[in-house]
């Protein structure tokens, strides 16, 4: 069976739902049981066996960087900035495959409180993705799961399918294909943009995950899940 072997993980974002803390701090670095968000999606992605990992920056990057630097995580990590203006999410997709030669690989959102607890979902995602031939896969979650109650399904899932709908939401995890970004032509684009075509043409793939999801939506959320723990 194949493997993926390089993970993006997006951490150039503002966070503005986080103020003040992200004010000072970026999102990524934010801390939850006294482990960043981003150190912890690293210790998933490690989980997984996975040996490169690509993540980009433009808000706060000198904290990023600094933080890598620091950490000397045992395993090869390489930060691509998105330049003068922020791409938003599929351009800074797009931007980071630049600099990989895979042709599929992981892509993570650090603002979800990933556990060791979603490694075997996230290997079964990767078998699935590969035996049916596909080019893209989302893990997502039945949105009675989800720890914050406020948060909108994106998705119906029915037979590995996604179509709009409000009953799953995305975790944060997907498999995508270079393939899919090969025809695009600007540089600043949202990856639901390709979500959106992709579903319009009944071809975008889902994976369910039993597990809770816990995302840092915004502040409130924050401090319900400080009080939690």
């Amino acid at each position: 069976m194949k493997k993926i072997n390089t993970a993006l993980i997006l951490c150039a974002g503002y966070g503005k739902r986080l103020n003040p803390i992200t004010l000072k701090t970026p999102k990524s670095l934010i801390k939850i049981n006294n482990i960043s968000l981003l150190e912890n999606t690293i210790n998933l992605i490690k989980e997984l066996g996975i040996s490169e990992i690509k993540l980009n920056t433009f808000y706060l990057k000198d904290q990023i960087k600094i933080f890598i630097e620091q950490k000397n995580f045992d395993v090869k990590i390489e930060i691509i900035e998105d330049g003068n203006q922020i791409l938003d999410t599929g351009g800074g997709i797009l931007n980071m495959t630049n600099s990989i030669n895979e042709e599929d690989f992981f892509i993570f959102n650090p603002d979800t409180v990933w556990s060791a607890k979603n490694v075997n979902c996230i290997k079964e995602m990767e078998s699935y993705y590969f035996s049916k031939k596909i080019q893209n896969i989302l893990m997502v979650v039945n949105k009675d799961l989800s720890f914050d109650k406020k948060l909108k399904g994106d998705f119906n899932l029915e037979k590995n399918l996604l179509s709009k709908g409000n009953q799953y939401i995305y975790t944060g995890c997907q498999i995508l294909n270079r393939n899919l970004l090969k025809n695009i032509n600007k540089k600043v684009f949202s990856i639901n943009e390709i979500w959106n075509e992709l579903v319009s043409k009944n071809n975008l793939f889902g994976f369910e995950s039993r597990q809770q999801l816990i995302h840092l939506t915004d502040f409130k959320i924050y401090n319900k899940l400080l009080k939690s723990n």
